[in-house]
């Protein structure tokens, strides 16, 4: 997942569709200056390519944390003057707290089960100073998820033309998205095949675990995207 050939596309696609990381990020920024005025360092949990930290890091001393290697090298190339660090959300121990951490892009839903999402929602917690803010942006929740959902888009930028096609479905409590990508450039043509299974938690469960993590919370459906968004604040 997030190898070198999705990394290689992954900003162009997101970009193309319309996706306005500074706006997103901007909102991101407002809920925590609500609850922790004095905020003063933020740390943005699987950061991907680091388009929603570029903003982050222009209004506050921001850091990464990634888990693919691909993804977190584009972030490198993006901002070589912010710390990124590899790791997985589940476990990852820096030696650092901050005032904000941030998690983005329904990142979260790759927890597999409770589990899961306990530990990474605990991680972020011990990351966080007294009075910290952590912010997640959910998946879909099963009520609102839509098996079926077909999407595409095409894109040309530089050169490079990129096809993607999804289709989404159900298992359990996994949705299952397909999403083939075709790559033309003057080299010729390439096709690859992403496979996701994101998990369909709801809001009971992601809030017990920001209260087992020590956690108050509310959730905000006005989030980034559709899909709202959860903050939380230590004590």
């Amino acid at each position: 997942m997030y190898g070198e050939e999705l990394a290689s596309v992954y900003d162009q696609v997101y970009l193309e569709r319309g996706k306005d990381y500074r706006d997103e990020a901007e909102l991101v920024l407002a809920l925590i200056a609500a609850r922790a005025p004095g905020a003063r360092t933020l740390l943005d949990v699987a950061c991907g390519t680091g388009l929603h930290l570029e903003y982050f890091a222009g209004r506050l001393e921001a850091a990464g944390l990634e888990l693919s290697p691909q993804m977190l090298a584009a972030a490198r190339a993006r901002l070589p003057g912010v710390p990124l660090h590899l790791g997985d959300m589940r476990d990852f121990a820096l030696d650092i707290r901050f005032d904000a951490i941030t998690c983005m892009f329904s990142s979260i839903g790759h927890m597999r089960d409770p589990g899961e999402l306990d530990r990474a929602i605990a991680a972020m917690a011990r990351h966080l100073n007294p009075g910290g803010v952590l912010v997640i942006e959910p998946w879909w929740f099963p009520e609102t998820y839509l098996p079926g959902y077909v999407n595409a888009d095409v894109s040309t930028r530089e050169g490079r033309t990129v096809a993607r096609v999804s289709h989404s479905s159900r298992l359990g409590t996994a949705s299952i998205i397909e999403v083939h990508y075709t790559v033309a450039d003057a080299r010729g043509i390439d096709h690859f095949v992403d496979h996701h299974e994101i998990t369909l938690f709801d809001r009971d469960t992601y809030e017990e675990s920001f209260r087992r993590a020590g956690l108050s919370v509310d959730y905000l459906a006005d989030g980034p995207s559709d899909r709202g968004v959860f903050v939380g604040v230590r004590s």
